[in-house]
């Protein structure tokens, strides 16, 4: 083969290598054919048109919407308070025992226990009384349950011891031996205490008249 034929043939190979790039690219391209007939778009709804603003009229004024106010609270009526107690009137508190009655003289009784001699005689309240060397003066005499079937006298009574006076001398002075209460129910609660004498409370009286 001469190099004339061997150029014809290189060229020839070169050509069928075009080819076959251009059918392999045409083969690589997306088809571009026609499609499917695009769909057409649905009708708009109807709007209506927006209104007419008459230029004349003043604007509207929104209102601002108030939020909901919650129910008014129901108010239950008051109890009425009743009236303070009145204090209640004091009872008038119960009879106490009577009063003891109180006489103007106290009956006495002495006992000379030398001579065994006894002698009851009446001490005006509130006058001093001799009975030998004794001096009696009695300051209260009363009486509880005058109405009882026992009554209950009783007599503040002083006792002084003074011998008499000699004539010519100054009487000596007078020593107190008894100072209290005597009860004629209870002699010896309440007894004078003397070497020669003894005194006691019979009962509380009036003055006898004249004396």
């Amino acid at each position: 083969m001469g190099p004339r034929l061997g150029r014809v043939a290189v060229a020839g190979l070169c050509l069928a290598l075009l080819a076959g790039a251009a059918e392999l690219a045409r083969a690589r391209q997306p088809d571009t054919g026609p499609g499917p007939m695009p769909t057409e778009p649905p009708p708009a709804p109807d709007i209506p048109p927006p209104p007419v603003i008459d230029q004349a009229q003043p604007p509207v004024e929104r209102s601002t919407p108030v939020p909901d106010e919650p129910p008014p609270t129901r108010v239950r009526p008051r109890a009425e308070t009743p009236p303070p107690p009145q204090p209640k009137a004091l009872a008038e508190p119960p009879p106490g025992p009577p009063r003891p009655v109180r006489g103007v003289v106290a009956i006495l009784q002495v006992l000379d226990k030398v001579t065994a001699e006894t002698l009851q005689f009446e001490a005006p309240v509130g006058k001093r009384i001799r009975y030998k060397t004794l001096v009696f003066a009695v300051k209260v005499c009363e009486t509880r349950g005058l109405d009882d079937p026992q009554p209950r006298p009783s007599a503040y009574v002083l006792i002084d011891s003074q011998a008499g006076a000699i004539a010519g001398r100054a009487p000596p002075p007078a020593k107190q031996v008894f100072k209290g209460w005597m009860f004629a129910n209870g002699p010896g609660l309440h007894p004078l205490e003397h070497p020669v004498y003894d005194a006691w409370l019979v009962s509380c009286g009036a003055a006898v008249p004249g004396a």
